[in-house]
Parts: C-alpha cells; sequence; structure tokens
C-alpha cells in the first residue's frame, strides 16, 4: 500500500505567479499599505471577505519596489488554488513604480479562522 501525503491531494501545488516590470527608473516608492489595500480588493468566492483580512496572506515583503507575497487559502482543495495567486499578482500590478511581483502559494503553517481580522469575523459573525 502507498502511503499518501497532504500534498499528494493538493491542487497545482507549485502554483506561482511572477511578473517583471519595465522599470528601470522611477521615484516612487512603492509601500507596504499600497499593496495591502490591492490585495484587499480579492476577495475569497466562497466567503465575502477579502484575502487579506482572512488572514491568508503570511508574507509580504518589499525589497526595492519587488514584492514578495506569501500566501495559502482556506483550504488545500480550494477550486481556486490554481487562479487565486494570479488574481492577487493581477491586482497588485496596479501599482505604479513595481519592478516585480512574486505570489507564492504555500500551505505552511495550516490556515485557520483564528488568523482572521476582527472585522472578518465580525463580518462571519465568528467569535
Amino acid at each position: 500500500m502507498i502511503k499518501k501525503e497532504l500534498e499528494d491531494f493538493l491542487p497545482n501545488k507549485e502554483n506561482v505567479f511572477y511578473k517583471k516590470f519595465d522599470q528601470s527608473q522611477t521615484n516612487i516608492k512603492v509601500s507596504k499599505s499600497d499593496v495591502i489595500n490591492e490585495i484587499k480588493k480579492v476577495f475569497d468566492p466562497e466567503i465575502p471577505v477579502n484575502l487579506y483580512d482572512l488572514g491568508l496572506i503570511y508574507n509580504l515583503d518589499i525589497q526595492d519596489n519587488n514584492v514578495l507575497v506569501q500566501m495559502t487559502l482556506t483550504s488545500p482543495n480550494c477550486p481556486v488554488a490554481g487562479t487565486m495567486p494570479q488574481n492577487v499578482g493581477n491586482t497588485i500590478a496596479n501599482i505604479k513604480g513595481l519592478k516585480s511581483i512574486k505570489v507564492e502559494l504555500i500551505w505552511e503553517p495550516k490556515w485557520n479562522k483564528d488568523m482572521m481580522s476582527e472585522e472578518a469575523k465580525l463580518a462571519l459573525d465568528i467569535f
């Protein structure tokens, strides 16, 4: 009998969105709040709360206008696993002055409802 691991059931587990921009010279500095504001425009299709307030963004790093986002999903079997990093990346791409965006889908630590913001818990009536 073959032993299966969680990773064997994850959809498109290597899913990464990457986009590079032609920005050799710019005086615009991309801020963390700019990126967060864009991410807050992306909603889980099954839950009426944005990804940031759901606690699905695990890491947000900006260095020299290169943005790295590490995110997860509410469930490894989420039907939008293959498209959510692209949705997040395309939304962040609206920010002026970007050099690159990389959005990685990660699965550790496992997401749970305690990672949600107070606003998200209120919206979903979770206490």
